[in-house]
């Protein structure tokens, strides 16, 4: 079984902003509620990536 993570980019004027990983999507999608509160200037997207790919 592949481990997998959840990557969580902020972009904001077209420029990547930041760049956050979860343990699950769930922890990712308070983040983005949370944050889209607070800054609603910013775009973000989420998706599962394997950690093998993030981490050697």
């Amino acid at each position: 079984m592949t481990e997998m993570i959840w990557q969580c980019d902020q972009v904001r004027a077209g420029q990547l902003y930041n760049r956050l990983t979860f343990d699950t999507k769930e922890e990712a999608l308070e983040f983005v509620q949370r944050m889209q509160q607070m800054e609603p200037d910013q775009m973000f997207s989420i998706e599962a990536v394997e950690a093998r790919q993030v981490w050697n």
